[in-house]
């Protein structure tokens, strides 16, 4: 497998804000990564910096081998798609398609009808009299009719109802089967992407949290249920990254795959393993990492749902 970004020491400040704090990483080519983190962790600055839309303060990064920069042979092979795009203000979305037309090599006009008609888009209405779905539907449809060898989806489908995003969703996926390329989707609604996603990648105040397989991830940690007391000696000294407490019951998640001994031992003093999803698993690290995860207010039978 080839690298199709390669980014060593990225650093980003503005002024006395460090928003990206020395991170190193790759992008692997053909593989869908869920770029994650909390509001302001520093997702959208490496995105832009990525794409020559900002400047690094230190670091270096590559893309196919070369510099981003003033290099329109390497932008031609990329699509940023942000959910803050600006249009002018007479622009309508059949305005935006037929420049992305253009701009983007594999374009695929086809496509990009099937998508409107999908997201019952009205083509030759003024942008600015859209309704924010609509107004994400036109980034959307753009960033997977792009076909770009890198598409980059910070979050423009957010504005869209339930049933929009999963026929995104179903699009991106159905697409990319037949057209592999390397996808980086930024987005809060972890669990509605965690089965798209290939790889994790995690950013907590501007560093790398996690890099990881989602396979892996999964397998990561696991919330142990029962009696207090026997999940406290049961746990012993494997790191905990989240308990909470009611009564005389405790759910404590620990990181550390489980082996077959560890839940033969677990049915026998009647404790529960209960999943951790993806997003409990990255809020749960991230609240850790941050030192904050020793207790919780939420009600102890939403952990064993």
């Amino acid at each position: 497998m080839t690298h199709a970004i390669e980014v060593e020491n990225l650093t980003k400040r503005y002024r006395d804000i460090v928003a990206v704090d020395d991170v190193s990483f790759t992008i692997e080519k053909d593989t869908i990564y869920g770029l994650l983190g909390r509001n302001g962790a520093g997702k959208t600055t490496v995105m832009s910096i990525l794409t020559a839309q900002n400047f690094a303060t230190a670091g270096h990064v590559s893309v196919f081998g070369e510099k981003p920069y003033e290099n329109a042979r390497v932008l031609a092979r990329m699509c940023f798609v942000r959910e803050s795009q600006k249009y002018p203000d007479d622009a309508k979305p059949s305005h935006a398609f037929r420049s992305a037309r253009l701009f983007f090599p594999h374009w695929d006009e086809a496509f990009a009808k099937r998508l409107i008609a999908d997201f019952q888009l009205p083509v030759d209405r003024r942008i600015k009299k859209l309704s924010r779905g609509q107004l994400s539907a036109v980034g959307v449809i753009i960033g997977l009719a792009s076909r770009a060898e890198i598409t980059f989806f910070d979050e423009p489908y957010l504005g869209l109802d339930a049933v929009a995003r999963q026929i995104f969703y179903d699009r991106l996926l159905e697409d990319y089967v037949a057209h592999p390329r390397t996808v980086i989707l930024s987005s809060h609604l972890i669990d509605e992407v965690a089965n798209l996603i290939e790889r994790v990648l995690v950013i907590d105040r501007g560093r790398i949290l996690m890099d990881e397989t989602t396979d892996a991830v999964r397998d990561r940690a696991s919330t142990i249920v029962g009696d207090s007391a026997a999940v406290e000696k049961f746990i012993g000294d494997r790191e905990v990254i989240h308990r909470e407490s009611l009564g005389h019951v405790s759910a404590v998640t620990v990181l550390g795959t489980l082996g077959a001994d560890d839940r033969a031992r677990l049915g026998s003093i009647g404790l529960e393993i209960a999943p951790v999803s993806l997003q409990q698993l990255i809020v749960r690290l991230t609240q850790h990492a941050n030192g904050d995860a020793s207790h919780a207010t939420a009600p102890i039978e939403e952990v064993a749902r």
